[in-house]
């Protein structure tokens, strides 16, 4: 659903001698000295020599001590950067089980970048076809809290460009692993939700108009709502004063809109254009999104069901 990044690696050096530390940073070799010098001169047999010399080690210490300090964070950031890269790399795979390994070694991390991602891959681990039902469960609670977590990080100190980035994608994942809860916590729970979610996936898109994933989303809940059993909107209706509502054709633009701004960007929305054209008897229009959906390469488990799917409704609807 994300764009690839490629990945890069960059040799590096640790500080290395105590007297001439060096550290290698992207190709640049830069050289810190830290110099003690010894003082000879002896007034009133030493003492004084001692106390005049203090102080200039005391600054050289201290000046080492920072250039060391930042060595290190630099080189700390740069770890960070190449980690995040071979992460988009593994997502890009589709090698999800390694890619969660990868960042559960964050998964204390307060940087947003790091818990966005793994709930990301929280959430795409537990919906692979080997998964245990208790670990599913678990590993959706998981994703949950590590989204929640990185909407609750300041972004003040981000640049504009990426603030607006990190925002639309935290609502974004905020959203959709507060849905997968919902499935667990009864109707109650999800419909009371839902509100939430909507509010989340609409400020992704004003932050993004151009994020196609974002619109997929808000269509499939406008979807979800239009094909509510009659039973629950009985209950929604006793619950909430004004339960949330949606049309199929609300869905059905919500999917055209994602599909306009990124074509052919997701088999899932190829199937919901088919299955929204299928609600309003459409049945010319949902073959033709149907048959997208069918002919999709496959590259996740997935796009193996959606295959799947769309197969099955062709077959009921050339019955």
């Amino acid at each position: 659903m994300a764009g690839a990044t490629f990945m890069r690696f960059a040799a590096r050096t640790v500080l290395s001698a105590p007297a001439c530390k060096a550290v290698k940073i992207r190709g640049y070799h830069r050289q810190y000295l830290t110099i003690f010098r010894s003082n000879t001169s002896t007034i009133n047999g030493g003492r004084t020599a001692f106390l005049l010399t203090l102080p200039v080690l005391s600054y050289l210490g201290v000046e080492a001590y920072r250039t060391v300090q930042s060595a290190t964070v630099v080189h700390a950031l740069e770890k960070a950067e190449e980690a995040v890269e071979q992460a988009d790399y593994l997502y890009s795979c589709g090698e999800t089980e390694k890619l969660y390994q990868l960042l559960l070694q964050y998964k204390d991390s307060d940087d947003a970048e790091f818990l966005w991602r793994l709930a990301r891959a929280s959430r795409d681990l537990s919906l692979l076809a080997h998964i245990a039902a208790d670990e599913k469960k678990r590993l959706t609670f998981e994703a949950f809290e590590y989204a929640k977590k990185a909407l609750e990080k300041n972004e003040a100190c981000f640049a504009a460009h990426k603030g607006k980035i990190q925002k639309l994608t935290k609502c974004k994942w905020y959203a959709v692993c507060l849905s997968d809860i919902g499935d667990y916590e009864g109707v109650k729970v999800k419909i009371g939700n839902s509100y939430i979610i909507k509010e989340h996936l609409q400020r992704a898109i004003e932050l993004n108009p151009k994020d196609a994933t974002s619109i997929h989303i808000l269509g499939y809940w406008c979807f979800a709502f239009a094909e509510l059993a009659w039973y629950q909107r009985k209950v929604a209706a006793m619950i909430f004063a004004s339960p949330p509502t949606a049309t199929y054709e609300e869905a059905l633009a919500f999917f055209l809109k994602a599909e306009e701004v990124d074509p052919n960007f997701y088999s899932k929305n190829l199937l919901m254009l088919g299955k929204s054209y299928m609600s309003l008897k459409d049945q010319g229009n949902a073959v033709l999104w149907l048959r997208k959906a069918r002919d999709y390469p496959p590259h996740t488990e997935e796009d193996k069901e959606v295959h799947k799917e769309a197969l099955d409704l062709l077959k009921k609807l050339s019955a």
